[in-house]
């Protein structure tokens, strides 16, 4: 017992020793300082003396300067819903599709040591000037009013993949026949009729969901009204809505061969195309009388949408 005592003594005076003797270390995190200077370079393509506002095909590269900065995110349009892509080389080109003249206002976000961040903005005027496909206007339009709804009938009808330009499949997950039957039947009741005003030259959506609109909740609901602030995927009451829309120019960046390269712009916030948590530019991967095949992205950031349409029966 004695000679248990005094080893755990020895070792105990020891550790003392050991603990009196440590040099304590001191460490410096060093300034944490924002980004500075940070200046957001806007290149128009096509900009001339004659062409102030580009060449009409809505392309602006920008690239983003600055001392500090360890990254950068960019909202190509602070005046929609607010958006912000990664953009790790500090340099992005995007397509603005709404035709016409606009004024954009783009806001960039610049990180720094710590976290800490600088936020800038710019204003950018740009033209986009685009003449669709007159036969995806009529397979779409019937050329007065043609009404549309998702296509429970066939597999991979509602999918999801990655939002980027190489991947045009809903790899991540594809709906099966039938698939949201049981828990979200409006779904599939919901219609989607496309008109185009001859007087005008314009073109209206108009939305009628009798069971209600599929989409999530809250802010992924992408503005749509009335819609609950919490809540799992689902059916929820919606009064349905009409609201103009454009065919524009596709800014994915899809390859041409898989795509119309048209896209389908809806205004306002009051409508959606089959699922109610995408944004608000549908690309045509597909048109024909009888088929429709679209590609969106989420409101969750890097997810794309794919849907299924044919007339309704």
């Amino acid at each position: 017992m004695k000679t248990n005592i005094k080893y755990i003594l020895g070792v105990f005076f020891v550790l003392i020793l050991t603990i009196i003797g440590c040099t304590e270390e001191t460490y410096l995190l060093g300034d944490l300082t924002a980004p500075s200077n940070v200046v957001i370079t806007a290149e128009i393509a096509g900009k001339s003396t004659a062409l102030p506002n580009g060449d009409g095909s809505g392309d602006v590269t920008f690239t983003i300067t600055g001392d500090g900065i360890l990254g950068t995110k960019i909202d190509f349009n602070a005046n929609d819903a607010v958006n912000f892509i990664n953009i790790p080389t500090g340099k992005v080109t995007n397509k603005y599709t709404t035709l016409g003249l606009n004024t954009y206002r783009v806001t960039v976000l610049a990180y720094g040591a710590g976290g800490t961040s600088t936020n800038v903005t710019k204003d950018i005027s740009v033209r986009s000037d685009f003449t669709p496909d007159p036969v995806v206007i009529t397979n779409i339009t019937n050329n007065a009013s043609k009404t549309w709804v998702v296509d429970k009938s066939v597999a991979g009808h509602f999918g999801v993949g990655p939002w980027n330009p190489t991947s045009i499949t809903p790899e991540w997950w594809a709906g099966g026949i039938n698939e949201k039957v049981n828990c979200c039947n409006c779904f599939y009741t919901s219609t989607f009729t496309f008109s185009k005003i001859a007087i005008s030259s314009t073109y209206q959506l108009t939305v009628a969901s009798p069971d209600g609109a599929f989409t999530k909740t809250g802010a992924l609901a992408g503005g749509l009204p009335g819609i609950p602030a919490s809540g799992a995927e689902g059916c929820y009451a919606y009064a349905g809505g009409t609201s103009s829309f454009s065919f524009v120019p596709s800014s994915s960046g899809v390859a041409n061969s898989a795509s119309t390269k048209v896209g389908i712009q809806l205004d306002g916030v009051n409508t959606f195309i089959g699922y109610g948590a995408v944004q608000k530019e549908y690309e045509i991967l597909v048109s024909t009388p009888t088929y429709m095949y679209l590609r969106v992205r989420g409101t969750e950031t890097g997810n794309a949408w794919y849907l299924k349409m044919i007339p309704k029966p």
